[in-house]
Order: structure tokens, then C-alpha cells, then sequence
């Protein structure tokens, strides 16, 4: 298959042409093109790729009208593409505009051609085209390319050693003789490629991995291709998957820690924990000073000691200790980053206002550690929703942080109106761990355009 769009954008260009050629492996079965109305402007660069204006395209049908034929047409097929990513990317974003979701196993010409015929200077279907002298007759129109592409596959299906190699790319990597039992290659295929929280289960019914994924159907097919230890432990113990779609990342995220905590699955390792072995504690000196200190997070340390924040390392701990003492001038003897005793190291470097050598009184110095004390408690200054995409183009997910914690997450209806009162009401509440906060500072510094609405 080939499309032409007005962009390189799925989520914001349109389909202008598709063509499909319908191949058995041996020869052509069937082909069917058309124009699409994309319904907004062709820029001009396009055209001249092209050679689709507007006025060609005015008449056309629109998507919706023949998406009916082109699942017909591919029903139970292998979508081939060159860049296959690109063509099959759109497609599901066209069809996804309309509700529905459509899935084909796939397999990138491009990929394939690298392995079959290597060494060559140069694998665009421009550059293929003329190494192997193809005969076309409208380069960048649909038809046209996806005929050129159909004789490209054809050259490598005559390759006797590609017949694995092609069944191995169609599969993700999976070999069918290593999935685990009662699990088969269609149900991977059948899994969706949307971002959410994914589970496997043992035998017995057990939740043993909780996982996430921007792309489910990828994520697994990676484990099950997966020849590590982990991978070989999925492969032996899980007999059953299900799956919870999140639209929004940052949900996944947020929900894969909190059913991960919930179920405790036997595979699943680094967010086991609901309380981390390290933690910060505050105290006051016999002078009266108020001191930090990192201690093992123990049922005894939280009885003995006023516990302030929790840490998985003990290097987090200390890192974050460290910067506080840095920011809010600390004395470094007072927050156990210098041993001994007088004068702090970083009271002569001129960082620490002297507490250690009673210069300074402890009102002054106090009332610096109890902000410290406070930030240390917090990872947010502000409460906030964040609004990121839902789980179709209707809805929009909240995520709520209170009182400097994450407290949960949900959807509201597009049209809804973003008041505090109606979030709040969209709001599933969670309880928040250590590491809730720090998925979502993580996101939010990578994400710098997610839409941010302070209480």
C-alpha cells in the first residue's frame, strides 16, 4: 500500500491519495486507488511532490467513504509499505477519527530490502527503483509507488534464505515455538497499538507482570522476543494477557505504580515497594537547632524517628539532602554531610552562616531549616491539574496534585468545561507514593506544552 498526504504529521495532515495492491505472495490478485478530499489546504511543496492540486481533489470522496472498502480490501492481510511506519501511521489515524481502530500485521520494504541486499548506497524506493530498474510511470502517486513496491517485494521474496526472515518481521521478532502456552501469534496480532497498562497472567489466574506501553501490542511482542532472563521467565509463566487503555502516558505511568503496589506480581521488581528503605528524619539539637540526617527506613526507624520523606537509594537520599542544604544555606555539620565537630567545612567557604560555631543564632537559622523542612515534605509547591489527552479524540485525562502529592487521576468529556469543580468530579483518587511524584516531575520536564491548571 501507498498513501500521499499534506504532511509528514499523522495526528495533524491528511490522506490525499491511497493505492492498494493485493498480492498472494506469487502475483497480483488485485489493485484499487482513488483520490481523497482531504478537506484543508495541500501546501505548495506537496503539489510539486505530487502533482495533486486542490481542484483534483474537490470532487473526491472523503475518508470515511472509503474506509468500508479499504478494511474489505485488507481484511486478514499483511500491510506492506516502504517506511511502513509512515503509511500505516496515518491510515490509523484516519480511521481512528471516525472510531475505529483498525490493525494489520506489517512489514517495512525498507527493513527488508537492508537484509536482502546489502551494501547498496542508498535504500529509498526512489534510489531502489532505479538500481533494479523497476518500470513506473508517476513516481509519488499512489498506485504508481505501491506497484513499485509490490515489484520490490517480489525480488525479495525470491530470495530463498528471506523466508524466515520475512515471517520473523511480520511477527515482531517472535518465534511462534517460543510463545507461551495458550498464548498464539494472532492474539498478539489482534492486541491494540494505543498507549495503557498491560497485564499477564499465570496459569492459576494470577497477576504475575503489570506493564505500560505508548504502543501495547509492540511492548508484548518485545517481551515474548525477548531471549533475557525476564523474557524467558514471561515465556514459562504466562498463559493469559489483558489490557487497561489510558490514552495519556503520563496515566499509564501513574496506574502501572499503583496496580503494581496493588497486586504485587511475582516478576514485576522495581515498583514492589510501597515504602522505600531510606528516608530523611528531622531532629532538634541540644541547642536547639533543627538537623537532617538520612537513615534505613525500618517499622523501628519510624517509631524512633520523625520521618520527613522516603528514598529507594540511599544516594536519592542524600542527593536530595544535599541540595536543600545547598539552597536553603544549611550547615552542613547540622544536615550530617560533614562529620566531627566546630566549624562546618562549608562555614569557611562562606555557604553556611555559622550555626556550627554559634555564630548564628538558632531563630535565624531555624527558620531557614523548617522551609527546608517543609520542601523536603514536598516535591510541589503548587496544587494543579494536568490535562493531557484521553483515550479517544472526545475526552481529555486530569491528573490531580494536592497538598504537594499526587491524589489521583481521570477523564472528562471534551466539551466539558475545565472549572475546578468538574475535574475534581473526574478525579479517581489514589494513594501516593515516593515515587508518584517523581513520575510526574519526570513527565512534566519532558513534556514542557502539557497543559498545567493551578488551583
Amino acid at each position: 500500500m501507498d498513501i500521499e498526504t499534506t504532511g509528514g504529521r499523522a495526528s495533524r495532515d491528511k490522506i490525499t491519495e491511497i493505492g492498494i495492491v493485493i498480492h498472494d505472495g506469487t502475483k497480483i490478485l488485485n489493485t484499487y486507488d482513488t483520490l481523497i478530499n482531504p478537506q484543508t489546504y495541500i501546501p505548495a511543496g506537496i503539489v510539486q511532490l505530487t502533482g495533486i492540486t486542490q481542484d483534483m481533489v474537490i470532487g473526491a470522496p472523503l475518508f470515511h467513504e472509503v474506509a468500508k472498502k479499504i478494511v474489505e480490501m485488507t481484511e486478514g492481510a499483511v500491510f506492506v509499505a516502504h517506511s511502513v511506519r509512515f503509511d500505516y501511521g496515518f491510515l490509523r489515524e484516519e480511521f481512528s477519527r471516525l472510531g475505529y481502530t483498525y490493525t494489520r500485521k506489517q512489514l517495512c520494504t525498507v527493513k527488508m530490502s537492508r537484509k536482502a541486499f546489502p551494501g547498496l548506497p542508498s535504500y529509498s524506493l526512489e534510489n531502489l527503483i532505479r538500481h533494479f530498474g523497476i518500470q513506473t510511470d508517476a513516481r509519488h502517486r499512489a498506485l504508481a509507488d505501491a506497484l513499485a513496491t509490490t515489484e520490490l517485494l517480489e525480488k525479495i521474496f525470491s530470495k530463498e534464505e528471506n523466508k524466515d526472515q520475512l515471517s520473523l518481521m511480520i511477527n515482531m521478532g517472535i518465534k511462534e515455538s517460543k510463545l507461551p502456552n495458550g498464548i498464539t501469534l494472532d492474539q498478539i496480532h489482534d492486541l491494540p497499538e494505543e498507549c495503557g497498562v498491560y497485564y499477564f497472567y499465570d496459569e492459576e489466574g494470577e497477576v504475575v507482570y503489570v506493564g505500560k506501553s505508548i504502543n501495547i501490542k509492540k511492548r508484548i511482542a518485545d517481551h515474548f522476543a525477548d531471549q533475557t532472563e525476564k523474557g524467558r521467565r514471561l515465556q514459562k509463566y504466562v498463559a493469559d494477557i489483558s489490557y487497561e487503555l489510558t490514552g495519556s502516558e503520563l496515566i499509564a505511568l501513574l496506574f502501572e505504580s499503583q496496580e503494581i503496589k496493588r497486586l504485587s506480581p511475582s516478576i514485576n521488581r522495581a515498583q514492589r515497594r510501597k515504602t522505600f528503605p531510606f528516608a530523611i528524619h528531622s531532629y532538634y539539637s541540644e541547642e536547639g537547632y533543627l538537623c537532617f540526617d538520612v537513615i534505613r527506613n525500618t517499622a523501628k526507624s519510624k517509631e524512633k524517628y520523625a520521618i520527613v520523606s522516603e528514598y529507594p537509594t540511599m544516594s536519592r537520599a542524600k542527593g536530595r539532602l544535599n541540595n536543600m542544604m545547598k539552597k536553603y544555606e544549611l550547615c552542613g555539620r547540622f544536615c550530617h554531610v560533614v562529620p566531627g565537630k566546630g566549624a562546618c567545612f562549608y562555614y569557611h567557604l562562606k555557604q553556611c552562616h555559622g550555626a556550627c560555631a554559634g555564630v548564628e543564632p538558632i531563630e535565624d537559622y531555624n527558620k531557614r531549616a523548617e522551609e527546608a523542612l517543609e520542601k523536603l515534605r514536598t516535591i510541589f509547591d503548587d496544587d494543579f491539574f494536568l490535562i493531557d489527552k484521553g483515550r479517544d479524540e472526545e475526552e481529555r485525562s486530569v491528573v490531580l496534585v494536592e497538598n504537594g502529592h499526587f491524589a489521583g487521576f481521570g477523564y472528562i468529556d471534551l466539551n466539558s468545561k475545565l472549572d475546578e469543580s468538574a475535574l475534581r468530579n473526574a478525579i479517581k483518587t489514589f494513594p501516593h507514593y515516593p515515587d508518584t511524584a517523581r513520575i510526574i516531575q519526570r513527565f512534566m520536564a519532558d513534556n514542557a506544552n502539557l497543559r498545567v491548571l493551578k488551583l
